[in-house]
């Protein structure tokens, strides 16, 4: 591949008069792929020298399309995610039309191109990166997050042959149930649960579950156990189980496919219980085994803006309950908000504090939940939020509810802000 010139935003800063380095961090260096609307490169850290992928989305033409919940639910998810076979995310960064998301480098590429260049896996290879892909897998249900979207594509290599997973855009975080089921109809058809398509509710772990059972057939066949050009005919083989194990799989890995490939998830096997299956745990490395219960799950997430287009901290995008709401990072999109840091001792305290403050102010003062506080005056209403960042350091974000909003706000932000002094240790983004 060649190494063009890397389109960076105008604001980067660099350390160096070459183009290619990023916002003064990261030589980006040989393109590794595109689409439609982002491209990712091979980057080295200037830190540390260490090699690194870098997605840069362009902001402009995901801005209010299906694209950009897909980004931002990506790096929301990945964000919680730390485990030797998922792809790991370091640091989000963004200007004013440029994302750029800095992830771990598969150097090992897709795993698909290992496929098409071997036709198919023999058993024991085509075992153990199905092990890695449970385990990875096993751990995101653990955590909450339904991949929705698993297909070869989506499965890297790094330099060992380690599996790694990938794109998480399509993945589904408890906040989105309903009734404790998925209704949102995504992923690849090929690989997708019949139930999935339905129009009734379905279990994200079981429909990923399904997806398991087709990517271990491709692993051991090299091709697809349903397959049409007709998608209708090919639904209906799916909803069916229409296919034929060619006569080099083993019974005990047809086994495990049936169990997988079963059109009712009330009766196909769970991912947990597929774990203790004797095909499934036969060469397993005691450390693969043990993995999911010595990771720590959640790691600092640094998100910065590029100085010359306003400062952005990790703190001036914390908001909601879901703790970050990566929407900020897209300019369309922002509202006011006021935002500070606070050390008093607990966030019931500063929730009372701010109780006192609203009702001494003449707000009619209701709290939603733990966190939250609503304030209500005339034809305006605002919401507070405490979310602990840190043990002992609390951040607390103002922002328009409902009403006139900023105009209004602008008015008595004033005497508000005054009385909540006493409880602020620093405070961020102050600009509307």
């Amino acid at each position: 591949m060649h190494s063009p010139a890397v389109p960076t935003a105008a604001a980067a800063t660099s350390t160096s008069s070459s183009s290619d380095v990023l916002l003064g961090k990261y030589r980006l260096g040989r393109l590794l792929g595109r689409g439609s609307f982002a491209k990712v490169y091979c980057a080295r850290s200037l830190a540390d020298g260490s090699d690194l992928a870098v997605k840069v989305i362009d902001k402009t033409k995901i801005v209010n399309t299906t694209m950009e919940p897909r980004v931002i639910n990506e790096v929301s998810v990945m964000r919680r995610l730390r485990h030797p076979n998922i792809i790991r995310i370091h640091e989000v960064m963004a200007t004013k039309s440029k994302m750029y998301l800095v992830m771990e480098y598969a150097r090992g590429g897709e795993l698909l191109s290992k496929i098409s260049r071997r036709q198919r896996f023999t058993e024991p290879v085509a075992r153990r990166y199905f092990q890695q892909l449970v385990l990875a897998l096993n751990f995101c249900h653990m955590n909450g997050v339904a991949h929705r979207d698993l297909k070869p594509q989506n499965l890297l290599l790094d330099d060992q042959g380690n599996l790694k997973v990938s794109d998480f855009g399509l993945s589904a975080l408890p906040e989105q149930l309903k009734n404790g089921l998925l209704h949102t109809a995504c992923g690849t058809p090929a690989y997708t649960a019949p139930e999935v398509v339905g129009r009734k509710g379905y279990d994200g772990t079981k429909a990923d579950a399904w997806s398991c059972g087709v990517i271990l057939f491709v692993f051991l066949a090299g091709f697809l156990p349903f397959n049409d050009s007709n998608l209708a005919v090919m639904y209906q083989k799916i909803r069916r189980r229409d296919f034929q194990f060619p006569s080099w799989f083993s019974k005990s890995a047809r086994w495990v496919i049936a169990r997988l490939l079963d059109p009712n998830p009330d009766t196909r096997i769970s991912i947990e219980a597929l774990m203790e299956v004797g095909w499934f745990k036969k060469s397993l490395q005691s450390k693969d085994q043990n993995q999911n219960h010595q990771i720590q799950t959640l790691f600092d997430l640094q998100l910065t803006m590029s100085p010359d287009k306003g400062s952005m901290s990790a703190f001036d995008i914390i908001s909601m309950s879901s703790g970050l709401d990566l929407s900020g990072l897209f300019e369309a999109r922002r509202k006011w908000a006021k935002r500070f840091t606070s050390i008093l001792e607990s966030a019931d305290r500063i929730a009372e504090r701010v109780t006192e403050v609203g009702t001494k102010l003449g707000y009619t003062v209701e709290r939603r939940k733990k966190s939250v506080i609503g304030l209500g005056k005339e034809r305006m209403g605002l919401l507070i939020e405490v979310l602990e960042v840190a043990p002992s350091l609390f951040m607390v974000q103002v922002r328009v509810g409902s009403g006139e909003g900023v105009e209004l706000l602008e008015l008595q932000w004033g005497e508000l802000k005054l009385e909540l002094e006493d409880m602020v240790l620093a405070w961020h983004s102050d600009a509307v």
